[in-house]
């Protein structure tokens, strides 16, 4: 497997300041702030319409309007079209996976271009999800949930990114599933990979991470490390009305 460079006490592989965005004349996010270093699993903690997904599509440029910094590798990206960040090496999964119905699992697989060296091939992508290689020839949104997550991260996976930005991967999915993606996202923290996770189940996020940003009507209001939870747990009750 790939494994993308990191090193201690790098610089930030990713960071934002003042990220504010828009959907048409509702103001959505009000200046988020936050840092991801080569190699973390990081994740955006908050209730429903607190602007975790937003954070995540403006800063893969999906928002047609923001203003801010979103700096990539040392290079500002926020006044580039979301078509140019993906080239830059940085996937994003969303929430709703983006299966194309029209395409078997193989042509979902295969479509995007790989956009930087690295990426993985077919049997590694197999190798992580063997379900997939199972149902290569079926419809993609035949798949189940848990298949159609498999298949969406396995696509980005294949473009040679080594930033992903994952929304909800755990949503609605048996826990069974639930096990097998923590799974894999541990294993890829241990290639190198790095990785911003959208997560409702803060209890699935202390499984696979290192930091906890708690964003709150489109602001980061804490950030918890992975280490400190048990101790902060009441607090974060709190924050997510648990």
């Amino acid at each position: 497997m790939a494994k993308p460079a990191a090193s201690a006490g790098a610089a930030p592989l990713l960071s934002v300041r003042g990220l504010e965005a828009w959907y048409g004349e509702s103001h959505v996010l009000h200046g988020i702030d936050l840092d991801v270093a080569p190699g973390e699993v990081v994740t955006l903690l908050g209730r429903n319409g607190a602007g975790k997904t937003t954070t995540l599509k403006s800063i893969m440029g999906v928002m047609a309007r923001r203003k801010g910094s979103v700096s990539f590798e040392g290079k500002e990206t926020i006044g580039l079209p979301s078509r140019t960040i993906a080239r830059l090496g940085i996937g994003y999964v969303p929430e709703e996976r983006g299966i194309y119905a029209s395409l078997s699992v193989e042509e979902n697989l295969l479509l995007p271009p790989q956009v930087r060296p690295g990426g993985l091939s077919l049997p590694q992508i197999f190798e992580l999800f063997p379900n997939i290689k199972e149902r290569l020839k079926s419809q993609g949104t035949k798949l189940s949930g848990g298949e159609q997550q498999m298949l969406a991260i396995g696509r980005i996976l294949r473009t040679g990114a080594h930033l992903l930005l994952l929304d909800e991967p755990t949503e609605g999915l048996a826990p069974v599933i639930i096990d097998q993606i923590g799974a894999t996202i541990r294993k890829l923290k241990q290639e190198g990979y790095t990785i911003v996770l959208v997560e409702q189940n803060f209890r699935f996020a202390a499984t696979v991470a290192d930091r906890h940003y708690v964003v709150e009507q489109g602001k980061v209001i804490d950030m918890i490390a992975n280490a400190d939870l048990d101790a902060n747990i009441d607090k974060l009750h709190g924050y997510l009305g648990v």
